[in-house]
This record gives structure tokens, C-alpha cells and sequence, in this order.
């Protein structure tokens, strides 16, 4: 299928057929790549069921810092910050 490439201020842009989108499944968002001089437009990864995976965790206490507790604190961290 041959698209026009349009100017978009800086930029360029092509229109995608309806019929391309539906075959793809793409939505809202998109995850666009250079793959062997090729651009490659798929659909964005969804993050349907996130917000219960977080939830899970947060009841699991599974929900803390990564580092807490294993950095030394420096004397500024007590007497520079404001709460």
C-alpha cells in the first residue's frame, strides 16, 4: 500500500486506513521502532489489570522502596529537607 507523507509542522505524517487500524488492533496509543531501516507501528502495550496487580501487592506489603534502608543516609538528608 503506497501513503502520502504529510508535513506536520517539523514533522511528517501518514494516514493509516481504518481498515489497516482494525486489522492491528491499534488504539489510542502506539509503540513506534526503527527495525532494519523499516519504521514498525504496533499497538502500545496494554496495562489492563494493573491497578489489581498493585493492589495485590500493597495488601502483600510487597509495595516498598526498592533501596530502603540500604543507602547511608548523609547528614544534609536530616537537617537540609523540609516535610
Amino acid at each position: 500500500m503506497k501513503l502520502a507523507v504529510t508535513r506536520i509542522g517539523n514533522s511528517r505524517g501518514v494516514r493509516i486506513p481504518k481498515t489497516v487500524i482494525e486489522q492491528v488492533g491499534l488504539g489510542d496509543s502506539a509503540e513506534l521502532e526503527v527495525v532494519s531501516g523499516k519504521i514498525v507501528i504496533s499497538p502500545a502495550p496494554s496495562r489492563k489489570g494493573w491497578a489489581e496487580a498493585f493492589r495485590k501487592k500493597g495488601g502483600r506489603g510487597e509495595d516498598g522502596l526498592l533501596d530502603e534502608g540500604n543507602i547511608p543516609r548523609a547528614k544534609w538528608d536530616d537537617d537540609e529537607w523540609e516535610w
